[in-house]
């Protein structure tokens, strides 16, 4: 017991250290996009594709909601 709780401490510290080593470095890609007025253009694609999935999701379940009530 004692053994798997000091394991799950030294996994977490390790997670920690790894995380805060990936935020040292700033991505120079979306520095570059902002500057270029490029980053509006990523924001519309996925807000697009999200737009596209929940709107499918929407139209699933009035068809499953509509199967359900003629049974």
């Amino acid at each position: 017991m004692r053994k798997a709780s000091l394991i799950s401490t030294l996994l977490i510290l390790v997670t920690a250290i790894i995380a805060k080593a990936q935020t040292a470095n700033e991505p120079e890609m979306a520095d570059t996009m902002r500057s270029n007025g490029k980053i509006y253009v990523v924001f519309l694609v996925l807000a697009t594709i999200f737009a596209g999935i929940i709107a499918y999701l929407i139209r699933i379940d009035r068809k499953i909601s509509k199967l359900e009530k003629n049974k």
